[in-house]
């Protein structure tokens, strides 16, 4: 290991050892405007030479082109690689933009088969629940993903925006490796009651969206008028019209602390995520995404950064005041039924 390669822990109790900040794949296919093959492939190399070894997709992403995209870099670096992806986001025939929560069993078996086969591998390291149907008992869904557990096509098991119940309703059928959901400075909503299930279960926590898409790096400052067409952030109610221009006051305290560790705002955004494994005593692996080697050098190093109690006590007001909710939508997270 070189002096820039990231540590590493365990996904939960029982789960693998990864690097301590994975990669979140997703803006490689859709979602984030204009995509760059080469530049994304790039990515992938130098995320792996810093240690990155945890990467996150979804049959969703680009409705399976993400997982296609994934598959050659995979498949070339199978043993050194945790491959999670998600299943539950059915995209209807002819309606590209709409998406339907099924957590039914024929859906996760006709969906796993379908994985496997776009990544080109035998086995998915972490499967995750991508959101929770309401209509459907989290335990059988459960149920169903454990039968892949002991069919052999899928190692570990994971939940995506889920409450702290929900999560212990879960890990009572068979145990759950990690959770991912929405953390950062600007989004808390999992220490309402999820974070102290997991501690309690030892389940992993896995922050998606740590850089508050991208709003807390200070690279743009409202959605509408600064992102390209196609670009879904134009669409979510932090990033435009009033709430921009008010939720982009609030960078100032990260500014303060980055300026003082001569650190970008993203680092120090990102170094806030990495601290809460010590604040509240499990293992915090985020995914930011990126499609940039430069950028996965910049996020790698945040692991370095070390906030003082005075500096966490700076940050600690701002999820408070930020103003929109993080979806238009807000019944695809999990505090709509908390």
């Amino acid at each position: 290991m070189t002096d820039s390669t990231i540590p590493t822990d365990r996904l939960g109790t029982e789960g693998p050892e990864v690097g301590v900040q994975g990669l979140g794949c997703m803006g490689m296919s859709f979602a984030y405007g204009p995509t760059d093959a080469k530049a994304s492939r790039a990515t992938l190399d130098r995320a792996l030479e810093l240690g990155v070894t945890f990467y996150d997709t979804a049959d969703v992403y680009g409705v399976g082109e993400n997982e296609r995209f994934l598959s050659p870099f995979f498949k070339a670096h199978r043993d050194e690689l945790v491959i999670a992806t998600k299943f539950a986001m059915s995209v209807p025939p002819g309606e590209p933009t709409r998406r339907v929560i099924r957590n039914d069993r024929p859906y996760l078996r006709q969906a796993v088969e379908a994985s496997l086969d776009r990544l080109g591998i035998d086995v998915i390291d972490l499967y995750y629940m991508h959101r929770r149907d309401p209509d459907v008992p989290i335990e059988d869904t459960v149920g169903a993903m454990a039968e892949l557990v002991r069919e052999g096509k899928v190692k570990h098991l994971g939940l995506s925006e889920v409450t702290g119940a929900e999560l212990r309703a879960a890990h009572a059928v068979h145990p759950i490796t990690a959770v991912q959901s929405e953390w950062s400075l600007f989004s808390r909503d999992v220490e309402i009651s999820l974070v102290g299930a997991a501690v309690d279960l030892g389940v992993a926590v896995v922050p998606y969206s740590p850089l508050g898409r991208g709003f807390l790096t200070g690279s743009f400052a409202n959605a509408e008028q600064d992102l390209t067409e196609g670009d879904f952030r134009r669409n979510q109610p932090r990033f435009t019209g009033e709430n921009a221009a008010a939720n982009g006051t609030l960078l100032e305290p990260i500014r303060t602390v980055a300026e003082a560790h001569g650190a970008s705002l993203g680092q120090i955004a990102l170094a806030w995520v990495q601290q809460r494994a010590q604040v509240h005593g499990l293992p915090v692996i985020p995914i930011p995404g990126t499609t940039k080697p430069t950028r996965v050098e910049e996020n790698t190093a945040a692991t370095r950064i070390i906030l003082t109690d005075d500096e966490l006590t700076l940050l600690e007001p701002i999820a408070g005041k930020v103003a929109g909710d993080r979806y238009a939508d807000m019944t695809f997270a999990s505090t709509s039924r908390e």
